[in-house]
C-alpha cells in the first residue's frame, strides 16, 4: 500500500514572509490524512553515514552551526536535526519503493539546491540524491519537475554511469543554471507562461528518454511551484495538471518514490492531493 512518510517537527522553523513555511506540510499532511493516504513516521534515520555519500564532514558541520552564506536560507535552532528528519522521509520513501510500494515524503526544508558544500536556495542536505545514492547497484532515474532547475542534483548525477537526470524547469529563473544537456544529464527550460499541454508534452518526452535508459528505480523531485498561482515563477499549470502528471510518471510501470521540493502556493495541499492520486496509481 503506498505510504506518505512526514513528522510534524519538520514545520518547527519559519521566518515570518518566507515562502517556505510550515504550512506547506502541516496543512497537506492534514489533507492527505482526511483523503485516507496512510501517514507514516520516518522508518530509516538521516544520519552522517548516509549524509557523507552526498556532502562533506565540513557541510554537515556548517549547517549545525550555521556557518556558511545564503541569503534565501536562513540558519534556524535545531534546523541540522529538522534537516535530517527530512532526509529520514526520502531515504524511508526510497526504501519503499524498492520494495515495491510507491512512496511520498511530506517533509521540508527541501533538498534540489544542496550540493556537495553549498547550502542554497532553501536547502540543507539534497534528500534526493542522499537516497539514490544508497542504491549504486541499482539503475536510477531522476526526474525533477520542480519549477527551478535541480542544479545540486544534477551536480552529483553527472557522469554517473547508473543515474539518468532531468529537469523540467523554467528559463530565465533561479538559479540560472540548467540550460543546455550534458551528459547523462538532460535539461529541459521551459520559457515564463508555459502551460499544461506544453508542459505535459514536454514530460512525455523526457520520460520516453528516461525509460530508454530502462531504469530499476524512479526517484521524482516534486515541485509544485510550477502552479499558476505560485508567487515565485511563471508557469502556468492547473491543479488537475498535477493529477495527470503524476499519472505520467506511475505508467512507467517502475518502482518509484518522490519527495516534496519546491511549492508556495496556498493550493499546494490540493495540488499535492492531485499528483498522488496519478502517482500512486
Amino acid at each position: 500500500m503506498p505510504a506518505v512518510f512526514t513528522d510534524p517537527s519538520t514545520t518547527g522553523y519559519h521566518t515570518p514572509g518566507h515562502p517556505e513555511a510550515p504550512f506547506r506540510v502541516a496543512k497537506s499532511a492534514d489533507r492527505l490524512k482526511a483523503a485516507g493516504h496512510r501517514l507514516l513516521a520516518p522508518e530509516r534515520p538521516g544520519d552522517d553515514a548516509a549524509i557523507l555519500r552526498v556532502h562533506t564532514q565540513r557541510h554537515i558541520d556548517s549547517v549545525r552551526s550555521g556557518d556558511y552564506q545564503d541569503a534565501d536560507t536562513p540558519h534556524y535552532t535545531r534546523i541540522d536535526a529538522i534537516a535530517r528528519t527530512s532526509l529520514a522521509g526520502a531515504l524511508s520513501a526510497s526504501a519503499r519503493a524498492l520494495a515495491g510500494e510507491p512512496a511520498f515524503s511530506l517533509m521540508r526544508p527541501p533538498g534540489h539546491h544542496a550540493a556537495r558544500e553549498r547550502v542554497a536556495g532553501f536547502c540543507y542536505f539534497n534528500n534526493l540524491a542522499i537516497a539514490c545514492s544508497e542504491f549504486a547497484d541499482k539503475r536510477v532515474a531522476i526526474v525533477d519537475v520542480d519549477v527551478h532547475h535541480g542544479d545540486g542534483t544534477e551536480d552529483w548525477a553527472f557522469g554517473k554511469e547508473n543515474v539518468s537526470f532531468v529537469s523540467l524547469h523554467q528559463a530565465p529563473l533561479y538559479p540560472g543554471t540548467g540550460l543546455q544537456t550534458r551528459g547523462n544529464c538532460r535539461n529541459v527550460p521551459l520559457e515564463p507562461g508555459t502551460g499544461e499541454a506544453r508542459y505535459l508534452k514536454a514530460l512525455e518526452q523526457a520520460i520516453e528518454g528516461t525509460l530508454s535508459f530502462k531504469p530499476e528505480l524512479l526517484a521524482v523531485s516534486a515541485g509544485f511551484d510550477t502552479y499558476k498561482e505560485c508567487p515565485l515563477a511563471q508557469l502556468r499549470l492547473e491543479k488537475g495538471t498535477y493529477k495527470r502528471l503524476g499519472r505520467l510518471l506511475a505508467e512507467t510501470k517502475l518502482k518509484r518514490f518522490a519527495v516534496l521540493e519546491g511549492g508556495y502556493a496556498d493550493d499546494l495541499p490540493l495540488l499535492i492531493e492531485n499528483f498522488l492520486d496519478g502517482f500512486f496509481g
